[in-house]
């Protein structure tokens, strides 16, 4: 695994062994998808920042991550931070683009009828303006749902 001067982190698997990925926020390098990607492969040695460094060291026995492993583990975190993967594309509430990585941002109930569900591409996601009384009313609905204060 190496991580650049960003903190980004960069997993070496199998070549096509992450093929039919979809995961939000993911993205797949591949063999010359686009000639101005660029990853630097630090030397062996470097194993702490700054700059581009090996966050899991390279060696004899151990130089390609476990592609399946990974994905599990990079759609439970997915699905914890960005929720559930609404299906099918969705349009972004800010750039009104359609996205094929949509997050839920809002759900907004009707008083009686069905509400909507809002959402956000990645870039976006952050931007959504929030509701904080609404958010807080919520929040004390359901203690008192609960019985506990």
């Amino acid at each position: 695994v190496i991580q650049d001067k960003y903190g980004t982190l960069y997993w070496l698997i199998e070549v096509g062994s992450a093929a039919s990925w979809c995961l939000r926020q993911v993205r797949v390098l591949t063999e010359l998808t686009d000639e101005s990607t660029y990853l630097g492969v630090p030397p062996t040695s470097r194993t702490e920042g700054p700059g581009t460094h090996w966050r899991v060291p390279l060696s004899a026995e151990h130089y390609l991550t476990d592609a399946f492993k990974l994905w599990g583990a990079l759609a439970e975190a997915d699905r914890v931070v960005f929720g559930p993967v609404p299906q099918g594309r969705q349009t972004c509430y800010r750039c009104e683009l359609p996205t094929e990585e949509p997050v839920i941002v809002d759900v907004q109930h009707g008083g009686s009828g069905a509400g909507r569900t809002i959402y956000a591409c990645p870039r976006h996601t952050l931007t959504y303006p929030r509701d904080t009384v609404a958010e807080a009313a919520a929040r004390r609905r359901a203690l008192d749902q609960s019985g506990t204060r």
